[in-house]
């Protein structure tokens, strides 16, 4: 970067190459500044809501310039709304006035505040079409029309109170709102869901009561509600659409603690029962951001599957989805109207289908079944973005509220001992009405005069002499006594608020309480902790032989050819390639793939047996039935029961035990499972114990170590560890500089060593456990030299 020219920024009309003011800085300086400025933008201006308020920018001046508009709920209980207005005015006004930015973004922000199955309680109440769950989109502005909803009040009500600071809006001509004075937390209210730069929201919509009550039991327990008692007001999320979560209580606890996670959702559905025995499933709640469109369009490509890309014919598990929907599902349609917003119809096949297994392979196939992500993030009351948990955000926006009527208090009592000081000027002046006529009448400077001589403000003489001569009567002396005996009164409650923090907590109380009972509804979302629905394809449970070629091509033949003492077959395979593995297991086993060395790590694929292809043929390719990363390439392979260990150990000398079941993905694209040093790779792994087979493998006792450079060590296998969740494991055999490990194998009393000799010709030497014991010794030694008359290349059990 030192060679890199200076980038210089000269003053406008300057034409000379110094600099300027000397401000200069580098192309990548400047780049880099100017999108920090750039990113910080679209966090805090566009993506992120506040946690005070809920709503992000666009979404509050909305609302402001609707209620400057006049086009909120009035009346003396606030239930008498405006009469709605197009939709454009709106948009028009609030392009002008406070968001000088796309007029298609706006409408598209109104219509959102608009849908009642985007948002949990709607702020906007529109009249028209404003786009439907199944991706509908609105109107044009110009015939859709819109008002604010009653409660929008919770927003909007004490912004002329003191209560937020405005700012001038985008070219000084007006003001601002920095944020509304909001009476609920908007934020878990509605949640919200945005892309930032570098940073992300999705934050669920909860219900209004629970999160009332919420913030109620904090502020009297004063911060000092627990977890789990917080947890059980707020049970989870509530989503628009209703659904089912099915996540487990510590779940959606873990979530809230962190700010992150992921839920398990799923619809609501009812039996109805037809004539003469039939029934039909009606889906009744979906799930959030899933449409009956959705759920149709995935039968149809469940149903009637295309080849994929670079494919010529459909896949095994695109066959065995197809057939296993077919062989349950008639007929599906979508009866939804005005009357029932979502009313999907599945009708089976035969009225003899088991219930159970119905629903369970339509939740496991579509999205009926989904997952909804959590991400707390969002601006906090210091300003800064950030991730937080669910009480870190009702605390902050307790502290926003408290601050707010604090504000909302002092602008009050200002107000009220103006008033007091103007009634108690009147009242002095009642007191000595003729004199003060007499003044009135007599004075060449009548203010000043009644200053002198009754010891008036200015405020006050002022206000004696615009007063009309009806206010001077007797029932109005009554009048100021009452108002000032109210005022008195007033005073003293917004005294005690502001002096006592007891006395302001009191009052926080009882505002979210009037609120709670004003907009409260009952929760929509039912949560009920359930199973995942899995797909069970039925697989008939026989014995396989998975065999594997050097190049990576599969395939599986019935039964095993070494049952009752055969010997093992020779298989055939394309020109240049040979026998990697033949796997003696079950059609209900699974075949585990192991990738080469990518970012430190190696991962581990999952293909069930039952899904690879028969033995007619050289078979297919295995890439095909994963996917493998770019840059990566399979390495070894094994195949077995879910219970069988396996010996995994590295070139750099490190290995450890797991079990098949341990490294099972249910994802095509495997999971990182093995840890590597830098230029190291995956060994070919070691049975170590639990496989089936016409003869299986006794469990290994020992495990034996064989380096490129011709050391041998052996040690009890009781010396590793089993790592579920993966690793590097520890040290096998001490190596020499130059030194890598060929590879381990676990055995009971012989293994098989193969090798590089001279001439480049294939060499193995099988060692039996006399030999083996002249190796003993514990794990991380250097073992002994061994004269093999070959360079050691892998190592393999024999028994």
């Amino acid at each position: 970067m030192d060679s890199q020219p200076p980038l210089d920024l000269l003053p406008p009309g300057d034409d000379n190459n110094d600099g300027g003011d000397g401000t200069s800085l580098t192309l990548a300086d400047y780049a880099q500044t100017a999108y920090l400025e750039y990113a910080l933008s679209v966090v805090k201006g566009r993506a992120l809501p506040d946690v005070s308020d809920g709503q992000k920018p666009v979404q509050r001046r909305i609302l402001y310039s609707m209620s400057r508009m006049g086009l909120g709920f009035g009346g003396t209980n606030g239930t008498v709304g405006a009469k709605p207005v197009k939709s454009a005015r709106v948009v028009g006004d609030v392009l002008g006035r406070f968001h000088p930015h796309s007029d298609q973004a706006a409408y598209d922000a109104l219509v959102r505040m608009a849908q009642d199955f985007s948002q949990r309680y709607p702020l906007v109440d529109g009249q028209g079409n404003f786009g439907s769950r199944d991706g509908d989109g609105a109107a044009a502005m110009r015939y859709t029309e819109a008002r604010l909803a009653r409660i929008t009040s919770l927003l909007l009500d004490e912004i002329d109170e003191g209560t937020v600071d405005f700012i001038p809006n985008y070219d000084g001509s007006t003001e601002e709102p920095r944020l509304l004075p909001a009476r609920l937390p908007f934020t878990l209210l509605n949640g919200a869901s945005g892309i930032a730069v570098g940073l992300a929201t999705e934050i669920p919509s909860h219900n209004l009561r629970e999160i009332a009550d919420a913030c109620m039991a904090l502020i009297k327990s004063n911060g000092k509600l627990s977890e789990e008692e917080l947890f059980a007001i707020v049970p989870g999320p509530d989503y628009p659409g209703g659904a089912q979560i099915i996540s487990s209580a510590g779940d959606i606890a873990d979530a809230y603690r962190s700010g992150r996670g992921s839920l398990k959702v799923r619809a609501r559905w009812k039996i109805e029962d037809l004539a003469r025995g039939q029934w039909q499933l009606v889906v009744n709640e979906l799930p959030p951001g899933v449409s009956t469109q959705k759920v149709l369009e995935e039968i149809e490509e469940i149903t009637n599957p295309k080849v994929k890309a670079g494919k010529k014919a459909l896949s095994t598990e695109q066959t065995q989805v197809k057939a296993a929907m077919l062989s349950v599902l008639d007929v599906v349609r979508d009866e939804s109207s005005k009357d029932a917003a979502v009313r999907l119809v599945f009708e089976p096949k035969t009225s003899r289908i088991s219930q159970e297994e119905f629903i369970t392979t339509l939740l496991a196939q579509t999205s009926l079944e989904t997952s909804s992500s959590i991400n707390l993030t969002m601006v906090g009351i210091d300003g800064k973005p950030t991730q937080k948990s669910l009480r870190q955000m009702l605390e902050e926006w307790i502290e926003f509220r408290a601050a707010t009527v604090e504000k909302r208090s002092k602008h009050r009592l200002g107000k009220v001992q103006d008033r007091i000081h103007i009634l108690e000027g009147r009242q002095l002046v009642l007191l000595n009405i003729d004199e003060v006529i007499a003044i009135i009448r007599a004075a060449e400077d009548p203010k000043a005069a009644l200053i002198a001589r009754f010891n008036l403000s200015e405020v006050q003489a002022e206000d004696i002499l615009e007063i009309r001569l009806r206010q001077l009567a007797r029932l109005e002396a009554i009048k100021i006594e009452q108002q000032l005996k109210e005022l008195r009164e007033e005073q003293k409650k917004l005294e005690e608020i502001l002096g006592s923090p007891a006395a302001l907590r009191r009052l926080l109380v009882k505002e979210i309480e009037a609120d709670a009972k004003t907009f409260e509804d009952p929760r929509r979302t039912l949560i009920q902790a359930e199973k995942r629905a899995v797909a069970e394809v039925k697989v008939v449970d026989e014995p396989v032989t998975v065999i594997v070629s050097q190049k990576g091509w599969v395939r599986a033949q019935k039964g095993w050819p070494t049952a009752n003492g055969g010997a093992a077959p020779e298989y055939s395979f394309k020109s240049g390639d040979s026998l990697y593995g033949a796997f003696e297991c079950r059609s209900v086993d699974t075949l585990l793939v192991f990738g080469s060395a990518k970012d430190k790590s190696v991962r581990v694929y999952t293909v069930p047996v039952a899904s690879l292809p028969g033995a007619r043929g050289d078979g297919q390719p295995v890439t095909t039935l994963i996917d493998l990363d770019a840059g990566t390439h399979v390495t070894h392979y094994f195949a077995g029961p879910v219970a069988a260990s396996l010996l995994l150990a590295n070139s750099g000398g490190y290995g450890f035990i797991a079990t098949v079941e341990n490294m099972m993905s249910r994802q095509r694209g495997g999971k990182a499972f093995i840890d590597v040093g830098e230029g190291e790779q995956l060994c070919r792994p070691s049975l170590v114990g639990g496989a089936g087979g016409a003869e299986p493998m006794p469990a290994a006792t020992h495990v034996a170590c064989a380096s490129t450079g011709g050391r041998i060590l052996t040690f009890e296998i009781a010396e590793l560890k089993s790592l579920p969740k993966g690793g590097r494991g520890l040290t096998l055999i001490d190596l020499e500089p130059k030194d890598t490990l060929a590879g381990a194998a676990a055995y009971t009393r012989s293994v098989r060593i193969e090798g590089i000799g001279r001439g480049g010709k294939e060499r193995d030497e099988t060692l039996e456990i006399r030999t083996l014991n002249n190796a003993r010794g514990t794990r991380a030694r250097k073992g002994k030299a061994a004269d093999l008359g070959f360079k050691p290349a892998s190592i393999v059990r024999v028994l």
